[in-house]
This record gives structure tokens, sequence and C-alpha cells, in this order.
């Protein structure tokens, strides 16, 4: 082979290579931000529950661009299906299957909750629902007085969290929403 077919023949393979480099570059905007939950899967993986807990709450607040008192049960009807499945992903993986969304929404089914409850807004259900994750003690809803109290390790109730991003000025509306968009997400 002369010179200048080597030539030919090695730009053909370098604009093959580039072509499959631009194919894995547009399917790496794909994968999910790493960055957006790097911190929430480091504490995870640390057992820091109560920071993974902000870091939720934190994640799902700029992904929504609002801040606590803003957010809304209207918010949570178009909230992207992705960042609650990674959410829900890295709490079950690093708590052992003991804390995510998919693990509160499977404890609300469980006490009786179903699409219908939720459309109702089923206070009584959900009271069932917070007694038996921790979200409720002696009869009162956890509040940013007891929140601190929680207990913050693998041996906390089933369920228990995440449970900071559920607290909204929207009380069990909030609550109604959120997992009907789970369901619909089907997490």
């Amino acid at each position: 082979m002369d010179a200048q077919n080597q030539l030919v023949e090695i730009s053909e393979q370098l604009r093959s290579i580039s072509t499959r480099l631009g194919y894995i570059e547009d399917k790496l905007m794909l994968i999910t931000d790493i960055d957006r939950y790097n911190q929430l899967q480091e504490f995870l993986k640390a057992g820091q529950f109560k920071e993974a807990d902000a870091e939720t709450s934190n994640i799902i607040l700029t992904v929504a661009n609002k801040d606590r008192e803003t957010f809304t049960p209207n918010d949570m009807i178009d909230f992207p299906c992705n960042v609650l499945t990674v959410i829900d992903r890295l709490w079950k993986t690093y708590s052992k299957d003991r804390f995510s969304f998919s693990q509160q929404l499977a404890i609300y089914q469980s006490v009786g909750g179903t699409i219908e409850t939720l459309m109702a807004q089923d206070i009584n259900i959900l009271r069932k629902f917070g007694e038996q994750v921790g979200w409720r003690n002696d009869g009162e809803w956890i509040n940013d007085e007891n929140y601190d109290q929680l207990d913050f390790s693998l041996n906390a109730p089933v369920g228990l969290f995440p449970v900071i991003w559920w607290k909204s000025p929207y009380g069990a509306k909030m609550v109604c929403f959120c997992f009907t968009r789970l369901l619909n997400c089907n997490i």
C-alpha cells in the first residue's frame, strides 16, 4: 500500500472515530445530570440521612426553580419523573430499601390508600400513613420544632425518609399531589 492510500485510509478511520464520538457525546447528554445528584449520593452512602433529606428537598426545589413556600401542589403535577426516579433509586439503594418514595407509596397503599383516596384527599388515610412511617408522633405531625428529634439512622421507621420535602404550606393537598405524581411516574 502506498503512502497516498494509507493517508486516505487513516483519514477515513479518523472520520469514523469522529462520527462515533459525536454519537457518544449525543448519548451522554441524555444521561441524568450527575452533578445534580452527587451530593445526595455522598450523603446517602455515608448514612447521613438528615443531610440527604435536606439535599433531596434542595434538588426538588432547584429543579422546580421554587422555594419551599412557593412550591405548590400544581408544580408537582408536571414535575419531571426522571428526577423523582433517580432520587428514589438513590434512597432505595443506600438505605437498603428502607427509605424511598416508592417505599412510602407502598406503605400508603398498605394502609388503604388508593388513587380515589388521593383524589378525595382523605385525611384519615394520610394519618394512618403518617403514623406508620413516623411522620406523626402522639397524634401530631412532624414539624420544624420536632424534626431534629427524628432517628436519622437505619433504625428509623421504614418509609420515614425523605420527609422534609413533603413539608409544605399546602399540607395534605401536597402529599396527595405528590403521591399521585409518583403513581403517574410508575415509581
